[in-house]
């Protein structure tokens, strides 16, 4: 994410946005996620599987950034790299919603508040790098620009992000274990008497209303 704040606007600029449209284009980050983390969240507390809980989803959200990563600096104008830009944050919120509900997934009640903790500070670090990356990348391969028009050390760095953001990811699903409900038949039974686009959109709403004064 720090990655993509850092040096979306210069990819804009390079495909030739004027100062007063990069405030409109960044509107995808947060209206996507206002749209879509309710939605995976939701989704994902109503799942269970061959292949766990969380990790469906998040794994997709990986697989799918990654691409959008990959094809970002090579945008060949300002509308795809606008669009690519909304694939990319509705894929980073298809990861990340469960990757936060996955840290209280798998700790006890005890630790939980360490472990958001920890998932904080290691996000913190990343964006540190991330800010840090382009400057040092640039140092290594100068401003040689691309056949897209957008320099070649932008290439690299989005590049980078994506190989280190999907073996994150990969590395995760490879070295953790998923618990299913303590009862998987109430919980199926669960499901079917709350099936319904309709009974979603209540129960995500409700949630929004009661949700716990810390989190708020």
């Amino acid at each position: 994410m720090g990655m993509q704040m850092g040096n979306m606007s210069a990819i804009y600029e390079y495909l030739g946005a004027e100062p007063d449209q990069i405030p409109l284009l960044w509107l995808a980050a947060p209206m996507t996620g206002l749209l879509v983390q309710p939605i995976i969240g939701y989704m994902s507390d109503r799942t269970w599987g061959k292949w766990g809980r969380r990790k469906p989803f998040f794994t997709i959200g990986a697989v799918l950034a990654t691409i959008a990563l990959l094809l970002m600096p090579h945008s060949p104008a300002l509308w795809a790299a606008a669009g690519l830009l909304w694939i990319l944050d509705a894929s980073i919120n298809i990861s990340m919603e469960p990757f936060r509900a996955f840290v209280g997934d798998m700790l006890p009640e005890e630790q939980i508040n360490k472990g958001y903790t920890m998932q904080s500070m290691f996000i913190g670090i990343g964006n540190v790098i991330a800010a840090l990356l382009p400057t040092a990348i640039l140092a290594i391969l100068g401003d040689k620009t691309g056949g897209s028009g957008v320099p070649v050390y932008l290439v690299a760095v989005f590049s980078i992000g994506a190989v280190c953001y999907l073996a994150a990811v990969l590395y995760t699903v490879r070295t953790t274990k998923e618990y299913p409900p303590a009862d998987l038949a109430a919980f199926e039974q669960m499901k079917k008497e709350t099936a319904g686009f309709g009974h979603g959109v209540r129960e995500v709403f409700e949630n929004i209303f009661k949700m716990p004064s810390t989190m708020k």
